[in-house]
């Protein structure tokens, strides 16, 4: 049984935002894979729900009318691992969101619901910190578009509005086009687990191979919210793909993250382990890219 006050079901993203304002401590509840099972601890008894899992315009993968890659907020890590314009544009995200769980988590967990949760240790965050993702808010006042870095508050607490949905996640043709990418978890188990620390990294390369024309990573859990590594990016951009480089480029994120001590692993552990992540990830967006290190 789920202790809930009451339930209440939109038909629309304009019935939802009317709702949120009607029932203004109701929470949003979408596959429900998290939201659920905190009810089922006792850490939201009691609490009214807004189940926004039946609007189904809140749901697939498109290419709107900048060629910009538009994920519903509603959207199933199936569903994005599956989709044909998230294989041919970017692979990494389906990858990366392939290692949420279980098959059945998978099959109801959504984008949206795995970003609002604000949490670090997201499986999707660091890859669509990576590719410089933004996120489409809907609420009375019309939409508002919010780049992902600054949607990320601080740890569980994201730029959500009273009155507004997140009601898709978009992806720049700027940051996807001729851009390749490689996703790293690292967890105590294969599977199940939540992440001890991700690494998301991708590249573009020059014509000829030869120069890294663009490289962002990103990194889960290696702060409050995930972060990317802007010292490290410099490191690479306009560079030779060398094992020097890939050495370089490792080490310089020990300057841009900021891990912590936990049950699941040491500062000092997560640092080693984000050099060695970091190396690897390159190493293999460059090979998906057509290149190789020197």
């Amino acid at each position: 049984m789920y202790d809930m006050k009451a339930l209440y079901e939109a038909e629309s993203v304009a019935d939802a935002i009317r709702l949120r304002l009607e029932h203004p401590e109701a929470q949003i509840i979408a596959g429900g894979s998290d939201v659920l099972v905190q009810m089922r601890e006792g850490k939201r008894a009691g609490r009214e729900l807004i189940s926004i899992y039946g609007i189904d315009a809140m749901r697939g993968v498109s290419l709107d009318e900048e060629e910009n890659l538009r994920i519903g907020s509603l959207t199933s890590f199936s569903h994005i691992t599956r989709d044909p314009l998230i294989r041919r544009y970017c692979n990494v995200l389906g990858e990366a969101v392939d290692q949420v769980g279980s098959p059945q988590i998978r099959n109801i967990g959504t984008i949206g619901g795995n970003t609002c949760n604000g949490v670090t240790s997201a499986d999707s965050a660091s890859t669509l910190h990576a590719y410089e993702a933004i996120v489409e808010l809907t609420g009375s006042r019309g939409v508002r578009r919010v780049p992902i870095h600054d949607f990320y508050i601080k740890a569980g607490v994201v730029d959500i509005r009273p009155d507004e949905i997140q009601t898709a996640i978009l992806i720049p043709k700027a940051s996807y086009e001729n851009t390749f990418g490689h996703y790293i978890k690292y967890g105590m188990r294969n599977a199940m687990e939540i992440a001890t620390l991700g690494c998301s990294v991708n590249v573009r390369l020059s014509a000829d191979r030869q120069i890294i024309e663009r490289c962002r990573i990103a990194y889960g859990v290696a702060g409050p919210v995930p972060m990317r590594c802007p010292g490290a990016e410099a490191a690479a951009n306009g560079q030779r793909p060398t094992q020097e480089l890939a050495e370089r480029f490792a080490r310089a994120i020990i300057d841009d993250i900021n891990p912590r001590d936990s049950w699941r692993a040491s500062k000092a552990f997560r640092q080693h382990i984000a050099v060695e992540m970091a190396r690897r990830a390159l190493t293999r967006a460059v090979e998906l890219a057509g290149g190789e290190l020197a």
